[in-house]
This record gives C-alpha cells, structure tokens and sequence, in this order.
C-alpha cells in the first residue's frame, strides 16, 4: 500500500464540491462534512454546480457568493442531513478531461481547465478541498493534487480529500457507496408494481436499470424486486459472449454480446416460468450492456466528453424487448407482450434511507477527520464494518500511468452473483 501523504496546514477555510449524478443522501454527506468544519471554527464553502465555473475561472471574473459558491452557516444546515436532491448542485464539467498521462500536466494547453479551477479556489484562499463524486471526479482530485505537486516550491497548496459516490456502486475501496441502497430500494418497489401489472395481463417487462460499468444496481433492484431474471456486463462472457473483428488489417477484435443467445437464454426462462403456470414476469437488465452489442447496432451512435457511448440514443430495452418478443413467437408460434422500459432517474434524489443517511455522515465526518485529526492529502475516505473509517490513497485507486480509475464488478461466481441466480426462474444452460 502507498504511504499516504501528509499536510501541515492549519485549516480555517475548506470548499466542498459536488460533481456527477446526484444520489440519494448527497445532503447527508456535504451537511455533516460541513457541519465538522463549523464547529471547529473554520469558514466552509459550497461551490455550486461542481466544476463548471471554476473551469472557466479568471482573474477577470471573480467568484461571486450567492452565484458561484455559498457560504455555509449553522442555519443552513437545519433538517439537512435527511433531505432530498444537492443542496450546493452538481454539474459533469471535467477539467482534467484532456490530461490522460502524468507528462500531460507539463502541458500548459491541456492543463488550463485545471489551473483555472486551482485559481478559483486559490481566490477564495481555501485551506483544502473536499471532493465528493463518481469515478471521472476522483480522477481529477487525483490531478488537481498532481497540478499542485508539479507547483514551483513557494506556490500555494492545499490538500485534496476525495468522497466516493455513485448509485452504481462499481467503487474500488468501499465496498457500498451511499444512496445505493435508496436507489435500489426506489427501483424495487416500481419492479414489485410491474410483476403485478404483469400477471394481470400475462405479459413482461424488460427493465434497463442505470449502470454502465457493473451490475450492481440491476441486480440489487432485480433481487429485492423479485425480478425473473436478471443480466448485466459481468455475465457477457462465456456462451453468452462472441468477438467480433474490428479491423481486417490488424485483425483486432472486440468483445460482444452473442445477442441471439442472450435473447435465447430470456426466452428460456419464459418457456420455464410456462411450465409452472406463470406466463409473465420481470428481466432485469444493465444500461451497460449496451456497450457489448455488435457494431450494426451502434451505427450512427455518438459517444460523450469521456468517450463513452450515448447509451440514451439507443435505448437498449426497447431494442431488446423487440428481439425478446419476437424469437418467443419464433420458437413458440405464440404472442407474448414484451414491454422495455428505462429505470434510474427517479432513484437518484429519491428520500435517502437510514442506512444511506448513516453511511454518508460517516464519509462527510471522515473528510473533516483525514484533513483536520490526520493531517492526510490525496485520499479517499472509506468505510466499512461498523462504519470505520479507512483512508485509501489516490495512488491505490488510480492507474499512475494512464490516470484512470478501477472499476469494480460483481465476481462472477461470488455469493452475490450466485444469489440472483438461486432467486430467479431456473434456466437449464
């Protein structure tokens, strides 16, 4: 393990900054990490909309409170910890986009965007920061901290602490992000309403839960649902799995999803769910394995600021509830109504459950507790157990040569992953 690094300031004057989706218990976190620094005396400041005016900060454009950031009171803080949505916003501005190599920070060009959010932040003569987000945010508090360590010995410094947060629950070092839970628990209870729907008119829902990376959102809602089936990226492997050739002349290959026989395997499970008398049912399935469909598929598809795919233009349970229902009329010379709908945007300012809410003053206290009583920088704040705190270093979270993050799937095989499969419509493979 990396040693951590160490500060010597005396903090009197913190910013919090929020960036990403939101997530339920977001106010927990940024509330309780707040209110730490203000029972110490120190100023806490609340920078609206993540990074997107300090990315384009100057010296020409002061921050303005009330506008660009708050300033954070006893009063403000009232109710806080248990409320819906993000108090100081959030925003998907991502200044360290165009720096994907530690030599890219010695490129003044690719590292203005990072420079201009220092600045900012150095104009409000703030003693740290407390960045709380998903993967792409922890990549660039890893290169904020890095812009600062490449700084001339006498310039200004402040330590950087990172809070993970994401629905999807695919962070290395934690082992559950807050608001999972709220949504899984959200995404549940619409799945529990749709298995009633759904016998009512002997039909099914193909339900495409939020996770681009890992399934744990799809299957979380899928057992808590009581869902017949569910499917993320980690099963895209074996029979379920091809490869496709995407370059003749280099004969590189990518992996993709065998669609005929992932439909096949849903069909499967109706055909079973038949035999025991009930013709309708739920499938969960993951955004994300949008990313594993052949390349006829994604003609035409753009791809984001992260170089993701706009899986909102392809809408995957439509497409693949299309497939679903008509290889069972294939296969069966039957009609089954297979409905596709999209979950996850409601389940991120969902009201935060208790666990979440613990879980998130946890991780708010812990930012003032690495910065203030540890004296740390360049680390993320963990829990686990009975809530403890750890504290785990950038550089055990982040590639050092290509700045990205780790992603954490579901094992397959793991007692996790075997849940589902005990809990849904027996398929024989």
């Amino acid at each position: 393990m990396p040693d951590l690094a160490h500060h010597n300031l005396d903090i009197k004057r913190v910013a919090i900054l929020f960036a990403g989706g939101p997530a339920p218990a977001a106010n927990a976190v940024i509330s309780t990490a707040a209110f730490s620094f203000l029972e110490e005396g120190a100023q806490v400041f609340g920078i609206k909309h993540g990074y997107s005016r300090l990315a384009e900060y100057t010296a020409a454009g002061p921050l303005t409170e009330g506008d660009d950031y708050i300033r954070f009171t006893h009063d403000t803080l009232i109710n806080a910890r248990s409320s819906r949505g993000i108090m100081i916003g959030t925003a998907r501005t991502n200044p360290g986009k165009h720096v994907s190599s530690p030599e890219h920070l010695k490129d003044p060009e690719l590292v203005a965007p990072l420079r201009r959010v220092y600045e900012g932040l150095c104009s409000l003569e703030v003693d740290a920061l407390i960045s709380i987000g998903g993967d792409d945010t922890l990549k660039t508090a890893n290169k904020l901290k890095m812009f600062q360590d490449n700084l001339p010995g006498d310039a200004r410094r402040f330590p950087v602490v990172h809070l993970p947060k994401t629905i999807d629950n695919d962070y290395s070092g934690i082992d559950f992000t807050f608001g999972f839970f709220t949504a899984v628990e959200t995404l549940a209870e619409e799945i529990r309403n749709l298995n009633f729907d759904a016998a009512a008119g002997r039909a099914y829902f193909l339900c495409e839960a939020m996770g681009r990376s890992a399934g744990w959102l799809a299957y979380g809602a899928a057992i808590a649902g009581e869902a017949s089936m569910v499917l993320s990226v980690e099963d895209i492997t074996g029979a379920l799995a091809d490869e496709e050739v995407i370059s003749a002349e280099t004969g590189a290959t990518r992996k993709v999803m065998a669609i005929d026989r992932v439909i096949d395997r849903m069909v499967d499970m109706m055909l079973a769910r038949e035999r025991e008398g009930r013709p309708y049912g739920t499938i969960v399935i993951a955004e994300g394995m949008a990313e594993f469909l052949p390349s006829k598929y994604l003609e035409g598809i753009t791809r984001d600021d992260h170089g993701h795919i706009n899986i909102s233009l392809i809408n995957l349970s439509a497409l693949m509830s299309r497939l679903l229902a008509e290889r069972y009329t294939e296969r069966t010379g039957k009609h089954r109504k297979v409905n596709g709908l999209q979950l996850g945007y409601e389940a991120r300012c969902a009201p935060p459950h208790a666990y979440d809410v613990i879980l998130g003053s946890q991780l708010g206290v812990g930012a003032y507790r690495a910065l203030v009583e540890e004296k740390l920088n360049g680390v993320m704040v963990s829990s686990a157990g009975q809530f403890d705190l750890h504290f785990v270093p950038f550089e055990e979270l982040v590639d050092p040569q290509t700045l990205v993050t780790k992603v954490r799937f579901i094992e397959q095989n793991s007692d996790f992953h075997r849940l589902a499969r005990f809990l849904e419509t027996c398929v024989d493979n």
